[in-house]
């Protein structure tokens, strides 16, 4: 109960990284090893991005067919014409066909807010405009209203997420050494193993986005459960821990058999 409210208390926008004194023994890795990286799950990083969007209600929706390169009797889309209205202006945007797959999986139809991302043509559908809104009280569509300024515009897009998200990015092949690119080897195999070379070197690539104003590090909280279960040497790791720049600040807060590292 003492966690949960703990972690209620602090919100989603605070790492919260909960851990048992008995993994640091228990486990088959070096102790100082599973200090560390609970630690850095309870270090954010918030990155502040800016996209060129096109977003409003959708007036127009029409695919373009072509002759099929192919050959055979089918055809195929050439491009699609769309047309995007805001409380400002309209807009009609000719888009690649590809696009038009994501237009069909979001099931985009003509009322509906969307936005598309300029560089990706990434598409999100927001919900049918609000001018459609029925009378009914109950209804499964989402209502939003129609977006204000212009349709073509730059939105600060925010990601939050930890040093250990970006350790275990760069423990696979990478195809880039910033840190969006880090996040985008998630997602590929061959892990190899996070050493603390590794970890420095993405500590320089955190540093210089934070200098640059494009990243903020956010501290967050390492609650340790079973403290009791701790030793010398993991209390001195800990204290070494302190004077780092984008590691946890630790209060030495003990009750019950827990301590609290924020």
């Amino acid at each position: 109960d003492q966690l949960l409210h703990s972690s209620f208390e602090l919100g989603n926008k605070v790492p919260f990284c909960p851990m048992v004194g008995s993994e640091v023994c228990s486990s088959e890795i070096k102790k100082t090893e599973v200090l560390m990286e609970n630690s850095r799950r309870a270090i954010g990083l918030r990155i502040k991005e800016t996209k060129e969007v096109y977003e409003g209600e959708v007036t127009e929706l029409t695919p373009c067919e072509t002759e099929n390169p192919m050959g055979g009797y089918g055809k195929t889309i050439s491009h699609v014409i769309i047309g995007l209205k805001t409380g400002k202006g309209t807009k009609q945007l000719k888009l690649d066909p590809s696009i038009y797959d994501s237009l069909q999986k979001e099931r985009v139809e003509a009322g509906d807010v969307i936005y598309i991302e300029a560089n990706s043509g990434a598409v999100k559908r927001q919900g049918q405009c609000d001018t459609f809104a029925t009378e009914f009280d109950l209804e499964a569509e989402e209502y939003v209203p129609l977006p204000k300024g212009d349709v073509h515009k730059k939105n600060e897009i925010i990601q939050d997420i930890t040093l250990h998200d970006l350790d275990i990015a760069n423990a696979r092949p990478q195809g880039g050494q910033d840190i969006l690119s880090m996040m985008g080897q998630l997602m590929k195999p061959k892990r190899t193993e996070i050493t603390d070379k590794l970890r420095a070197e993405i500590n320089k690539v955190v540093n210089r986005y934070i200098d640059q104003g494009v990243a903020e590090l956010v501290p967050g909280v390492l609650f340790v459960d079973e403290v009791h279960m701790l030793d010398i040497e993991c209390f001195t790791y800990l204290k070494l821990l302190l004077p780092c720049r984008s590691t946890c600040v630790v209060t030495g807060c003990v009750t019950e058999n827990r301590v609290c590292v924020i």
